[in-house]
């Protein structure tokens, strides 16, 4: 269980970081959701690629696999939120 809450806060924190960065350099502002989305479908029909059917394979996972990814998920959403929050107090550098 410890594990499980470690992985669910890095995984925030990295997508969070990463999608901060992102919108800083590309001036878009849900930028990273949609990268966020694409990863995850791109690695579910890779991991799905030779093994069987798409559905059999999301079948497979727990919830152990899927906590962690909605972690992802919110850390995107955030950075784009704290951005689009830093542009209307007058930050010019965001």
């Amino acid at each position: 269980m410890l594990q499980l809450i470690i992985v669910t806060v890095l995984m925030f924190v990295l997508f969070f970081g990463i999608g901060f960065i992102l919108n800083m350099l590309m001036k878009t502002t849900w930028f990273p959701i949609y990268g966020y989305i694409v990863l995850v479908i791109g690695l579910l029909v890779y991991w799905a690629w030779g093994t069987g059917s798409l559905w059999s394979n999301l079948a497979d996972y727990t919830y152990a696999d899927y906590i962690p990814a909605i972690g992802g998920l919110i850390g995107a959403i955030l950075s784009g939120s704290a951005i689009k929050t830093l542009r209307q107090k007058g930050f010019k550098m965001f």
